[in-house]
């Protein structure tokens, strides 16, 4: 475990920025990090804030007046990581989400309230979508059977069994309210106590079973008295929102039924359910002013022992045996320094033969570790069931400036800063931690544990994980901290290998995604950055072909077998002639009928793929020089049968339009460059199309692409910019010592080197990457840029189309690569 960096704010005479208290915090699926301050003024007024950030650029902080009058004590995000609750203790709950898709841009518009009643737990219900991890299977080929569908019910569901959002919590009197949401919009809130004798809750945790019941644990604050649990039903009767309670097994700790740590631990300081998912284990911690003591306990079924008597009268019968719910203890740690903070894993882990399994089992397994935080500064990773330490980090290892060297200092003994609030990654391979300072560190996690594991073995479990987040969409950001730029080549051809093993429909699903997660590793090694151009421009192309063909329309209006895109790729596949002409005369033209306006408000589109083609034509000469990007696509059968079929459809609407037609500078003006570009195509698809036999392009085709420079003007593409993220700068494993509000100036990495005819200089023309239009050196427009690639897109759009505003939708929400948005600050000169 090593510090990879840490975030601190800035001094103001004014105001300053003091961790709350409590500090809450919370990390959801898309790496945002949300967590509370308080900001005092001169007045010595409190003003509560939720920070959101995301991990690549965490300078670049969304400070939110939550408008809550009291601390803020839980943050939860949902499961799609674009809604956060936040609660605090007069007990107000609001629902924060997006505004205009911006992961910096915040409003709450809903919410509830049990007024004067401070919330210690607070949970989104479950929508009943599980996905188990099977480690003993990761070698195995189908992602089938490594992540499989578990049989979970929601906690409540609509008309047709669509899952009814909305969120539980528990307050420190003893009630539980629920509250759903409505499609309409209409917030139902139902309170109910969990139990007839009311007492007060001084910790919660909240959980959910398989049959879509709710189970929450409650414990007075003494570790004298029993941790209490209770099932909570949530129905919908009469369009009123409904809660009925149940009373479960209790337990002691054992360390209060043991005479001689009876007085040393008084305090229950935490509890948690080893998962959202898991109401059968959990853990707790009782602490005195200076130690505390850490055990793990999971609910069996057991049989009940029949008196003989009774057996006489009735005789038990195979599985007749009365059965009970009884908790057990299944570890306990020795004495620990007190313990400040807990973090469970987020990774569903399916555990069949590995539950008492040790934590010095050379086999690893991600997701088994649970991070406990000190008072001396330190951090334990500990097996969750056997609660046996896995790693260590120490916080007074120093950490460096953007612009000093690193310097080594001792280790001290006695460290006032410790972690105040900790959460892991959604894979457990990153951790972040706020301190009672306010500062934000953000910690690796090692795969391995501690273990020393060969290259091959660090590659799988790598690999693993990138296909979990390949299947469940989660953002993959936390497992690139892991990846060196000697693995990066590897770890691209074996993801695409076990791609390639799935089946058809399940590679049209996931086709995108794997794109933009190979975009992203190919961006840590200078070998192979240039083909993070060769990716996104791929992801475009593939959104241009989809886009252009579903405007196409049966002219008759009984539909036939197959579309007008799908018969145009049959035919273009078919024909394999390189006159444009003659491809046209075997399709209906009728088809390709639209409307004037729309045909040139494509035209920023329709002139993208034609300056393509000529680059990718005008390239093939130098196809020996992978450096260059647009490399891949030479060789790349499907991507040139793409373009091939497109340049066919703008031919067509050049009939129709001549002025939507790309615009080519000759220097001849008889030429028919689209005729030209389209036949040197043709060939050059030929000898790499996936029907019939690959073959290196012949001597006469390079020669008719080295003429092309002297009979058209080659454009100069406008390529995706370098992202101005931190994860290719930690490669070295160096900490970097940042400051929220601030954006540091970062030295280059080896990777950026590579790409200096590729970056745009301060005060170049900016692009708008998914219009294809020119923003001026300094945009007036309001702009936004992705997290994860750097794509940049006006925000407003600029042309009221049904076509633009149908292309402009798609990325509504999320970039081209999946990446969230957010809103760009307007540069001035």
């Amino acid at each position: 475990m090593d510090l990879a960096y840490v975030c601190e704010w800035e001094k103001w005479p004014k105001s300053t920025h003091c961790p709350s208290v409590p500090l809450a915090c919370a990390w959801s699926c898309r790496n945002l990090i949300a967590f509370t301050t308080d900001l005092r003024n001169d007045d010595q007024d409190l003003t509560r804030l939720i920070h959101i950030l995301d991990t690549e650029h965490p300078w670049d902080v969304h400070s939110i007046n939550s408008g809550h009058s009291e601390a803020i004590t839980c943050l939860e995000w949902d499961q799609s990581g674009s809604r956060l609750l936040s609660a605090d203790a007069n007990g107000q709950i609001k629902c924060w989400s997006m505004a205009d898709h911006l992961a910096n841009s915040w409003e709450s518009s809903v919410g509830s309230l049990v007024e004067g009643d401070p919330i210690v737990a607070l949970s989104w219900l479950h929508n009943g979508v599980k996905l188990a991890l099977h480690v003993e299977k990761s070698g195995v080929s189908s992602f089938g059977e490594k992540f499989s569908r578990v049989k979970f019910s929601p906690s409540l569901t609509l008309f047709g069994g669509k899952p009814m959002e909305g969120w539980i919590a528990v307050t420190v009197s003893g009630l539980v309210t629920v509250s759903l949401l409505k499609p309409s919009g209409q917030v139902l809130t139902s309170t109910e106590s969990l139990c007839r004798l009311r007492g007060r809750v001084a910790l919660a945790d909240i959980a959910f079973t398989g049959g879509g019941n709710i189970v929450v644990a409650t414990a007075d604050g003494s570790s004298a008295c029993p941790v209490q649990f209770y099932k909570v039903c949530v129905g919908v009767v009469s369009e009123k929102c409904r809660v009925d309670t149940e009373i479960l097994p209790s337990l002691f700790m054992r360390c209060t039924t043991d005479p001689n740590r009876k007085a040393r631990f008084p305090a229950v300081t935490h509890l948690k359910f080893l998962a959202r998912d898991m109401s059968e284990q959990v853990l707790l911690c009782a602490s005195s002013q200076t130690s505390s003591i850490v055990e793990c306990w999971s609910l069996r079924k057991e049989g009940l022992p029949v008196n003989n008597i009774f057996q006489q009268i009735s005789p038990v019968v195979g599985d007749k045996q009365p059965m009970i719910l009884k908790w057990r203890i299944l570890s306990a740690t020795n004495d620990l320094d007190r313990v400040s903070a807990v973090a469970l894993p987020k990774l569903p882990i399916s555990l069949t033969n590995t539950d008492l399994k040790v934590a010095s089992d050379t086999q690893f397994y991600p997701g088994l570790g649970l991070a406990l935080a000190f008072h001396d500064g330190s951090v334990h990773i500990v097996h969750r069931l056997s609660l046996q330490t896995m790693a260590v980090f120490y916080s007074s290892v120093a950490t460096r400036a953007v612009d000093e060297p690193a310097i080594k200092r001792p280790r001290t003994t006695g460290s006032a800063i410790h972690f105040k609030a900790m959460q892991l990654s959604w894979t457990s391979l990153a951790l972040v931690g706020i301190d009672n300072h306010g500062k934000l560190s953000m910690l690796r996690i090692s795969p391995s544990m501690g273990h020393t594991l060969d290259m091959g073995l660090a590659l799988r479990h790598l690999l693993f994980l990138l296909e979990y987040c390949m299947v469940t969409g989660y953002d993959w950001w936390d497992i690139l901290l892991h990846v060196q730029p000697a693995m990066v080549q590897n770890l691209v051809d074996r993801l695409h290998e076990e791609y390639t093993r799935q089946s058809a429909t399940l590679q049209q699903v996931l086709s995108t995604r794997i794109l933009a997660m190979k975009a992203s590793l190919c961006k840590l090694s200078p070998c192979t950055v240039t083909r993070v151009c060769d990716y996104h421009t791929k992801l475009f192309l593939i959104a241009v072909s989809s886009m252009l063909k579903s405007l196409l329309r049966p002219h008759i209006l009984n539909t036939p077998d197959k579309s007008p895109g799908d018969r145009l790729t049959e035919i273009c596949a078919k024909i394999t002639d390189a006159d444009i002409d003659k491809v046209m005369i075997n399709l209906k033209t009728e088809e390709f009928v639209l409307d004037m306006n729309t045909l040139q408000a494509l035209q920023q589109l329709l002139q993208w793929v034609g300056d393509f083609v000529l680059y990718l034509l005008a390239s093939l000469p130098n196809q020996g020089s992978p450096l260059r990007p647009g490399h891949s696509f030479l060789r790349d059968g499907t991507s040139l049968g793409m373009l091939r079929e497109l340049m066919v459809v703008i031919r067509i609407w050049g009939l129709l339009k001549p002025s939507c037609l790309p615009v080519y500078t000759a220097t001849s003006d008889t030429q028919d460059s689209m005729s030209l570009l389209f036949r040197l195509l043709t060939k050059l698809w030929i000898c790499c199309r996936d029907e019939g036999p690959t073959s290196e392009p012949d001597e006469a085709l390079i020669d008719e692409c080295c003429l092309l420079p002297s009979q058209l003007l080659i454009p100069s593409l406008d390529w995706l910019p370098v992202s101005d993220g931190l994860v290719s700068r930690l490669q070295p494993k160096q900490p970097l010592r940042l400051h929220f509000g601030k954006a540091p100036a970062l030295p280059g990495s080896a990777t950026t080197l590579q790409l200096d005819g590729l970056i745009r200089a301060p005060g170049q023309p900016k692009m708008d990457h998914l219009r294809r239009l020119h923003l001026g050196a300094y945009p007036t427009e309001e702009c936004k840029v992705c997290t994860r690639c750097g794509c940049v897109t006006m925000l407003k759009s600029p042309n009221k189309t049904t076509a633009v505003k149908q292309w402009e939708q798609r990325w509504i929400k999320n970039c081209l690569c999946g990446g969230l948005w957010r809103r760009m600050a307007l540069s001035c000169p």
